[in-house]
């Protein structure tokens, strides 16, 4: 796994990542609709690709209304570094016609300002078919093999969002 300092890795598709946090410092989990009977449950946190012309914050609340349902947020952070995962090779030959053998991800935690009422994960092109608040230390253990320890470097480069109560509340 690498770190891109300047932008994305060549080679990785540009994407972004949401930490969507509640005040009560859970993590808006998302379980992916598409694996199949021999695949296990996979959760994982909201992210997509960054389209021409779009800024990686655009793309953050665009994606946040495309699979969240809502735009109800304001950014807390922003990682400084982009982070890759590589795509299991099988997986990499099919997706995007193996034009990207990953994907390099700037990560937004975000402040929900909303009420759960607000999300709305049955969109135009669902990604999830169910969702709930987690710990942000038990992502890592719910996501597929491939992406775990990409996830803890995400949880731990926001975990003080969380230590610190205040960076929570809503004004």
């Amino acid at each position: 796994m690498s770190v891109g300092f300047d932008g994305p890795t060549p080679g990785y598709r540009p994407c972004v990542g949401l930490v969507l946090l509640n005040e009560a410092g859970e993590v808006f989990v998302g379980r992916r609709n598409d694996t199949g009977p021999d695949q296990p449950e996979a959760w994982q946190l909201p992210q997509g690709g960054i389209e021409d012309g779009e800024t990686p914050r655009e793309a953050a609340f665009r994606e946040l209304a495309e699979e969240v349902g809502t735009r109800k947020a304001e950014v807390l952070s922003e990682s400084t570094h982009w982070f890759d995962y590589d795509l299991p090779p099988d997986i990499a030959g099919k997706k995007w016609r193996g034009r990207f053998k990953g994907q390099s991800l700037k990560w937004f935690a975000l402040r929900f300002l909303g009420a759960d009422s607000d999300i709305d994960i049955e969109t135009e092109h669902p990604e999830f078919d169910a969702w709930r608040w987690a710990p942000l230390d038990d992502v890592p253990g719910l996501i597929v093999d491939f992406k775990r320890a990409h996830y803890e470097r995400v949880a731990a480069a926001f975990r003080h969002l969380i230590e610190d109560p205040d960076e929570l509340e809503i004004d």
